[in-house]
């Protein structure tokens, strides 16, 4: 088939086309902004512009397709306005997909019994899929709890607050029931509704095969990391005190985290087993949900998150922060009038008699401190002045990967509250000109690790920014 889907740079909307394709339909995938899709590696896939709150900009997307996938949300807004904007675009979009005589629109939504008092957020993605109906085009709905896996907003949330926090004050929604659902079974369900005409029409309740309080989905996920882990329930602490807490110490933002917390007051699990019967999916349990999820941040093999949908906003040129699957990237980016390999050697050459470039006092300070508290301290130095190998020593850090004239990644081995590393990457922009990439991550380890790397931001600020510029002289220097 030839199939569109919306929201593709949003964390579900990122996984399915790999797997659209990997079944081989003829994909297309629409974007308010089609750079945010520039650098994923999928082959054959047409993108094109379009705002389902523009409702003119939808008929050249929708035109000639055969199944339109609707992912799209508005939780950005605010609490003010998500809803508003969600019946808008909903309503454009199935108008759209009608006069282009698209034969099925397939939404996920979330679980709620529709019978009681929803939060705002759970309301709205049911009525978002009544005003895709109201239009008169065929739906295939789906509403799912939980998703568990890597870079999912809801699982992420559960998880940064049991890595952070080893004694929890929760409110009364630690009590609430669920029914989470692994990532790829979210897929699956998806990627199969085009090959089951009959599930046109119809609302189908998907899930994991364990109905979990979001305690235990705590508590579980903490002894599967080997944390102990207590809860402490208040029930005076009311839905916005909550998503102040979850704003502090998760990355997720209280526009986001006060619309998820007031949500989870509502049980969501699965009352309707049609989705099971008909599809046929192999449910994934919880445990092994959140070992897959794990794994892949791990390996670094991360798809999708969250954030890659999060609107962008105003940094300082150059510089970035951001978290993400429980690390923090710190980034630095350089334009260079010299050519990568030029660049290479430099960064690649950084460390032992030479010294970090900048702010050397500051580092062998750090490599005093790590030597005090038993660390290996500056002293190793490194093997050879101007080659690096995988495994190689280098002061405190350990070569990790090394790819000649491209890129270098080396792991911290000071004594850190955490995993720490550091990256250089570079490529040619022709011209004699090339642009350098310098990454700072660190995966902290409790909310000491949090407080560890942010009471030393502001020394990064003068490191770092240093350390990149200092580089890009002595690259131009030697050209």
């Amino acid at each position: 088939m030839k199939v569109l889907v919306t929201g593709a740079s949003g964390y579900i909307g990122g996984r399915l086309v790999a797997r659209l394709l990997a079944d081989g339909h003829q994909v297309r995938c629409m974007a308010r902004d089609p750079s945010r899709l520039e650098g994923r590696m999928w082959q054959g896939v047409e993108i094109v512009s379009g705002d389902a709150l523009v409702a003119e900009s939808l008929d050249p997307a929708v035109a000639g397709i055969d199944a339109a996938y609707y992912l799209i949300h508005s939780l950005a807004a605010g609490e003010a306005g998500f809803q508003d904007k969600d019946l808008a675009a909903a309503r454009n979009f199935g108008a759209a997909a009608l006069r282009a005589g698209v034969r099925q629109v397939i939404y996920l939504g979330g679980l709620g019994d529709a019978h009681t008092a929803l939060s705002k957020h759970l309301r709205s993605r049911h009525e978002t899929g009544d005003a895709l109906r109201a239009t008169g085009v065929s739906v295939t709905e789906f509403r799912a709890a939980v998703i568990v896996g890597s870079g999912s907003l809801s699982f992420e949330m559960v998880r940064y607050l049991t890595e952070r926090v080893p004694v929890m004050i929760t409110p009364r929604w630690v009590n609430t029931r669920c029914q989470p659902i692994a990532v790829r079974d979210v897929i699956s369900y998806l990627a199969s509704a085009l090959d089951h005409p009959e599930s046109r029409g119809r609302i189908f309740e998907i899930g994991g095969p364990d109905v979990l309080t979001y305690g235990e989905m705590m508590l579980g996920y903490a002894r599967m990391r080997g944390l102990r882990r207590w809860l402490v329930p208040v029930p005076v602490l009311t839905p916005r005190l909550s998503s102040y807490w979850v704003d502090l110490v998760t990355p997720i933002p209280k526009t986001y985290a006060r619309t998820l917390v007031a949500g989870m007051s509502n049980e969501v699990i699965v009352r309707d087993d049609a989705a099971a019967r008909l599809f046929r999916v192999p449910a994934t349990p919880y445990a092994e949900a959140v070992k897959l999820a794990l794994g892949r941040i791990e390996r670094g093999e991360v798809e999708t998150s969250w954030v890659d949908s999060f609107p962008s906003s105003p940094r300082q040129p150059g510089v970035s922060l951001e978290e993400r699957e429980g690390r923090v990237f710190e980034r630095r980016t350089v334009s260079v009038a010299a050519s990568a390999g030029r660049v290479f050697d430099v960064f690649s050459g950084i460390g032992g008699r030479r010294g970090w470039f900048h702010a050397t006092t500051l580092w062998h300070l750090r490599g005093l401190l790590d030597r005090l508290v038993g660390g290996v301290g500056m002293r190793r130095g490194r093997r050879h002045p101007d080659e690096l190998r995988s495994g190689d020593a280098l002061d405190f850090w350990r070569v990790e990967s090394v790819e000649p004239g491209r890129s270098l990644r080396l792991r911290a081995e000071m004594k850190v509250p955490g995993r720490a590393w550091l990256v250089f990457e570079v490529r040619d922009e022709g011209a004699g000109r090339s642009r350098m990439v310098q990454t700072a991550v660190f995966e902290p380890r409790g909310l000491f690790g949090v407080l560890y790397w942010y009471s030393l931001y502001p020394i990064h600020q003068v490191i770092f920014s240093g350390m990149a510029d200092a580089i890009r002289r002595r690259a131009e220097a030697a050209r």
